[in-house]
């Protein structure tokens, strides 16, 4: 069983990243992003590479059985096979290679997936030279077809709107078990047959995954939960139910002290660094 880690809870002043995860049940939201129909990826080993692609990141746990701790699959966070608005990897092959604070370090395509492995999942690195890694960039390249190759154009300011909320985690419970619970259980622990996955404990994402941070996992939340109405909470509800989530135990991520070696962490990181404490 992985070593459990258990977040500062959120303070009156400031509150504790790939927020892997937090699918729902019941029927599916439409799809907020564009992106091309199955029936225009082409025939032969290209596309054969997209689907099976497609198909290793719907599926994560079952096809890499070797690579996944928990019990999670990536469009459990990247709704809709990626091309849902929050979450999206419509355009993200394009932004690749890029600078990315946390690690100081330009980060390839293949680079930015390990890393969801190794947090988001809890799991262990694809060697970047197989096959499976092969056929995960080539779906992502595929949703990337006509996105202008550029690197990010400067910090994003998507989370700033968080800033000015204080963590109500009682009222965060309060939300939880009137619109989360029916799927992802009781006690955080998601739906059998992998419905809805776990939101915390040994079967969800690690500590240093995005989700472990409040404001990206609010985010999240109020893009996109509950699953089958989503838009319905409002800001301050997705943020308190954020916080109450992250304020529970999960698994430790190692390595963690070294992330943001500049000391530019964002406010709203779950552990200390070495960097910043």
């Amino acid at each position: 069983m992985p070593v459990l880690s258990r977040p500062v809870r959120p303070s009156t002043s400031a509150v504790l990243v790939c927020f892997t995860c937090i699918a729902g049940c019941s029927r599916p939201a439409p799809s907020r992003a564009s992106a091309a129909a199955d029936s225009v990826i082409p025939a032969g080993p290209y596309g054969d590479a997209v689907r099976r692609g497609r198909a290793l990141l719907t599926t994560t746990r079952d096809s890499l059985p070797g690579h996944v701790g928990n019990k999670l699959r990536c469009t459990s966070c990247h709704l809709d096979a990626g091309r849902r608005e929050t979450g999206s990897w419509v355009g993200v092959f394009a932004r690749y290679p890029q600078y990315r604070t946390r690690s100081a370090m330009v980060e390839t395509i293949d680079d930015r997936v390990n890393d969801c492995f190794r947090r988001s999942m809890n799991g262990t690195a694809l060697d970047p030279a197989g096959p499976d890694m092969r056929d995960i960039v080539a779906y992502l390249a595929f949703l990337s077809r006509g996105v202008t190759v550029a690197p990010p154009s400067g910090p994003s300011t998507r989370l700033q709107k968080w800033a000015a909320f204080t963590a109500d985690t009682a009222a965060g419970a309060r939300v939880f078990a009137a619109s989360c619970a029916k799927c992802h259980g009781a006690v955080g622990e998601g739906t059998p047959g992998g419905g809805a996955p776990p939101l915390w404990g040994p079967e969800s994402y690690n500590i240093g995954a995005g989700m472990s941070r409040v404001r990206t996992a609010a985010e999240f939340i109020s893009r996109n939960m509950p699953f089958d109405v989503p838009g319905t909470l409002s800001d301050s509800q997705a943020f308190n139910v954020a916080a109450y989530v992250n304020a529970h135990p999960r698994p430790d991520y190692r390595g963690k002290e070294n992330d943001w070696p500049n000391g530019d962490s964002p406010p709203d990181v779950a552990y200390p660094t070495r960097s910043h404490h």
